[in-house]
């Protein structure tokens, strides 16, 4: 018995060193194929190929945990049978000659733009629309709480922050109000944007009869800034006709009039029309996926009367609600928007945004877009209210400077707008920045809108806010010191997780 025990002992240690070689050479096989039916950048799979190949084991491990795009995966999971929400908006749908009239034929740059909007969103662009901007806090408040006052149906309020401060306890009470007077109302708060203040604004909704959902609660008893799938969307609509969004939160720092302690500037928009039907889909999709409660389910066809869209003509912009996430089909959405907004623009290009993290196709497209001669402006927080994120851009900013682009840094107090103008005849606003959070792991909502009045006014807002600004150039960026390039150098590498 010993005898056959020290053979087979001596037997496996003459082939383990094989087995061993065998196992990697699957692994790695395995790897590599996954990596090339997956990764859609060529470079990101050779690199990841490399690494498997080049470091036996090693490679594989990071690969598991680094190189496979769970997000996606987990996202589309957690959504999976969710029903999607879809009105009939065949009456608002311009004409071919309304379309021709408003943004140019078939083969003109706006409508080629808006032509590809609708085919990435799979979404129609509505007309009859008014959209009204709001500046900040001061502007946009009041006019949201007498929307919530004036309420007769329903209100549908999604927010990423909802804090328990002065400003939050204003709009509770609103929203209790609406509640006593029979008003159906459904309030959303983001599971980590909810952490921001304590005790948070759902404990308290609740005591007051408010009927409030968190959108995938952690159990952390911390906010995490960097955390993935969160619903960063900021809606508000109230009977079904009247609609608020854009980057705007419920806390008090938004309130500048009020001399809060953290002061932030930003933008939201009033819009009323049929766009306002897009605003109303996404929320009604958000709340059954938190709350598992479906608002406006259809009998016989026809909508909820509760939860009912209005498509009256309001005015007459152009417009289309853009909703993205990481349980998109197509993920990158936005980013083929951004990137033909860049390619159809002939003249300008204004940007604000408060986190400027673009990857490489991005950054491309706006180095194109001045080569190509256009004026494109960047307007960035000149002290961001993340060190990393803003120690991450500064390590990128070359990319865009170095083809021509202008990047402008705006005086405190911190500016949270996030807003894009071409050739002041097209606008973009709404809750997404211009980073991969925002572009690929979290829940975005934005309005395009073909509106020339309304552009101008973006335009000139943004030139206003150039005009107070710092220009940031090439030559700064240069002149770090090595201490801090490495410093951001390092941040950069988190870039697509910031």
């Amino acid at each position: 018995m010993a005898t056959l025990f020290d053979s087979a002992w001596r037997l496996w240690i003459e082939l383990w060193p094989h087995v061993l070689a065998a196992t990697l050479i699957s692994v790695n096989i395995c790897v590599s194929l996954h990596a090339l039916l997956t990764k859609r950048d060529t470079r990101s799979t050779m690199a990841w190929v490399g690494l498997v190949w080049l470091s036996p084991g090693f490679g594989a491990v990071a690969y598991t945990l680094f190189g496979v795009n769970r997000i996606r995966r987990k996202a589309t999971r957690l959504r999976a049978g969710l029903r999607e929400v879809v009105h009939r908006v065949e009456t608002a749908m311009p004409s071919i000659e309304r379309l021709a009239d408003a943004i140019g034929p078939e083969n003109a740059r706006l409508r080629s733009l808006a032509t590809l909007v609708g085919e990435v969103t799979k979404r129609p662009l509505l007309d009859g629309n008014t959209i009204q901007p709001l500046h900040g806090g001061d502007e946009a408040y009041p006019q949201m709480l007498e929307a919530i006052n004036k309420a007769r149906r329903s209100i549908g309020m999604a927010s990423y922050i909802f804090d328990n401060d002065p400003t939050g306890k204003l709009f509770i009470e609103a929203l209790c109000r609406a509640v006593d007077r029979g008003v159906s109302v459904r309030v959303l708060i983001d599971g980590i944007g909810s952490r921001y203040s304590f005790p948070t604004s759902v404990g308290l909704l609740r005591q007051k009869g408010v009927p409030v959902a968190r959108f995938m609660p952690t159990t952390v008893p911390l906010y995490l800034p960097y955390a993935n799938l969160r619903n960063h969307r900021k809606i508000l609509i109230v009977d079904g006709e009247r609609g608020f969004t854009g980057g705007l939160n419920i806390r008090n720092g938004c309130w500048l009039s009020k001399h809060p302690d953290h002061a932030v500037q930003d933008m939201h928009f009033a819009l009323t029309g049929p766009v306002v039907t897009q605003l109303l889909e996404v929320f009604i999709e958000d709340w059954a996926f938190a709350s598992g409660e479906a608002l406006g389910n259809l009998r016989d066809g026809e909508p909820d009367p509760t939860w009912r869209p209005n498509l009256e003509f309001s005015g007459t912009s152009l417009a289309r609600g853009v909703r993205y996430g990481p349980d998109d089909h197509e993920i990158g959405r936005i980013k083929l928007i951004l990137i033909a907004a860049l390619s159809s623009a002939r003249r300008s290009v204004k940007i604000m945004t408060p986190y400027f993290l673009p990857d490489d196709a991005i950054c491309q497209a706006l180095g194109v877009a001045a080569l190509r001669g256009v004026k494109v402006d960047i307007v960035l927080p000149q002290q961001n209210n993340l060190a990393l994120v803003g120690w991450a851009s500064d390590a990128l900013l070359w990319q865009v400077l170095s083809r021509g682009c202008t990047i402008w840094m705006s005086p405190p107090p911190f500016d949270h707008t996030k807003l894009m103008v071409v050739d002041s005849s097209w606008s973009l606003f709404g809750s997404g920045n211009w980073d991969e959070r925002s572009m690929r792991l979290n829940f975005e909502f934005n309005v395009e809108s073909y509106d020339e009045s309304l552009a101008q006014q973006m335009d000139s807002h943004i030139s206003q806010i150039i005009n107070k600004s710092t220009e940031r150039t090439l030559a700064d960026v240069d002149s770090r010191s090595l201490p801090i390039r490495i410093r951001d150098g390092i941040a950069r590498l988190f870039a697509p997780y910031l």
